[in-house]
């Protein structure tokens, strides 16, 4: 087995220049992919984690400010995030709402609740871009991974073909086309696709994990969006309904 991985090691080093150059440029995207895989792994873990700890707290909570509180404490929740900058929009319509509501207008008993409707929409937006702030931290480095997987064997077929060529070549200076002359440099070739295949086939499937993942906490993302959408209206019309 060791000697089998020493005779592979001695192939790269003695193929040519331009394989050369293909092996390390495959190793530029195994080692950018192995990297971004166990960066993304960490960071979507641990958003699920504190994801489903806030969620759980907000249910249990049933008290913004505190629910607020501790999604500022449970900083790497796309769900806290989303919470703190619906609330905090949340914050300004009920500081306009009472600002309106103590100014001397003509209109002071209606205004001050239409103010307030109109200004979920607000809220939804603030929540909106909020989500789509958070899918954009999501998905950073990950469309690397299909680039890797797209063009890794591709690549390797490249300095493959390439070493092919200079063997034939080689045949052709030397007058002979036995074994013992094709061989070494065809199988020195071949190590380039072997070397393609090995950095795309991780690269697709963390891809495609990574991709299943982020669909899910996007889903999460609206379905909370849409939740606190709810709160917020149905407190206003508590509010209606006390005001008559």
């Amino acid at each position: 087995m060791i000697q089998h991985e020493i005779n592979i090691f001695q192939m790269m080093l003695n193929a040519g220049l331009m394989v050369q150059f293909v092996l390390l440029l495959l190793l530029f995207f195994s080692i950018t992919s192995w990297a971004i895989i166990l960066i993304k792994y960490r960071y979507i873990m641990k958003a699920f984690r504190e994801s489903a700890r806030f969620t759980d707290y907000f249910w249990k909570s049933r008290d913004l400010s505190n629910a607020f509180l501790k999604a500022k404490q449970l900083g790497s929740s796309p769900v806290a995030r989303v919470f703190r900058v619906g609330y905090l929009e949340l914050k300004k319509l009920s500081k306009s709402g009472v600002s309106i509501s103590s100014s001397q207008s003509t209109e002071a008993e209606t205004s001050p609740l239409s103010s307030m409707f109109t200004g979920t929409d607000n809220v939804k937006r603030a929540l909106r871009r909020a989500i789509n702030t958070e899918m954009t931290k999501m998905t950073q480095m990950v469309p690397f991974l299909a680039t890797t997987g797209n063009t890794a064997p591709f690549i390797g077929l490249f300095g493959t073909v390439w070493g092919i060529m200079n063997s034939f070549h080689g045949i052709g200076l030397k007058g002979s086309a036995s074994l013992a002359v094709v061989a070494p440099g065809i199988s020195e070739a071949l190590v380039a696709t072997a070397v393609g295949l090995a950095v795309a086939i991780p690269a697709v499937i963390a891809f495609n994990y990574f991709t299943q993942k982020i669909r899910v906490i996007e889903s999460e993302l609206q379905s909370f969006a849409a939740d606190f959408l709810n709160i917020v209206e149905r407190d206003i019309l508590r509010i209606e309904r006390r005001g008559k």
